[in-house]
């Protein structure tokens, strides 16, 4: 039977091997939300497409060219995303990478329009999240780059001065502006898995600021 000096002198040791085994843990998650998660139409566009949307190579529509672009944006997305998924002329199926969700081909697809003249709101992931991202984690990550100083005019995080008047119309309003983007906001924020619920927080959390309740103003 271990002694009670023995004891306590192993109990650091296994507190230790608790904390680490709970950090091993928490970055494997975490890497595997990572790897899951659905890259934005920019992202697709530069690690992808351009290789030929760039030059046009191939007959391929140049990214920039409102004339090609805004005849092929007349087929909306489904018929777009349809030729991309199939492959058409000298492009491959899914842009040569099979490992392309039908999401990232939208948003793709939607990034070009978009750098073309096109104004259309980048899709939103179609899987599920497991755990919403709360207001304040959202405008930490993305949305302070702007609202913490009010860059480009943005409504500063718990200005109530700068909020009230944008809020007037309704919350929904202010909201679905967010998601389709609004001046020099891209749509999302430029965060393009962003639920509608997690842009409802973030701007909750902006209006009321560092202090934050849950409920809308």
């Amino acid at each position: 039977m271990m002694g009670t000096e023995a004891l306590f002198d192993a109990a650091p040791k296994r507190l230790f091997a608790l904390v680490v085994s709970a950090l091993v843990i928490s970055v494997t998650v975490q890497d595997a939300v990572a790897q899951n998660a659905e890259r934005s139409g920019k992202e697709v566009v530069e690690s992808l497409c351009v290789s030929c949307h760039a030059s046009g190579a191939s007959g391929a529509p140049k990214i920039g060219d409102k004339k090609a672009w805004s005849k092929l944006a007349a087929r909306g997305l489904s018929g777009l995303s349809k030729s991309a998924l199939k492959g058409i002329r000298g492009m491959p199926p899914h842009g040569g990478n099979p490992n392309l969700t039908d999401t990232e081909i939208e948003r793709a697809i939607t990034y070009m329009v978009n750098q073309s003249g096109g104004h259309w709101a980048e899709p939103v992931s179609r899987t599920t999240q497991a755990v919403a991202r709360t207001g304040e984690q959202i405008v930490s990550v993305r949305c302070s780059h702007c609202h913490r100083t009010g860059v480009n005019g943005a409504p500063k995080i718990g200005d109530k001065a700068d909020w009230i008047p944008r809020l007037k119309p309704g919350l929904d309003i202010v909201v679905r502006s967010a998601i389709n983007g609004h001046g020099a906001m891209p749509p999302r924020g430029g965060m393009a898995n962003l639920t509608d619920a997690e842009i409802r927080s973030a701007i909750i959390y902006m209006f009321n600021g560092d202090t934050a309740p849950s409920k809308a103003p």
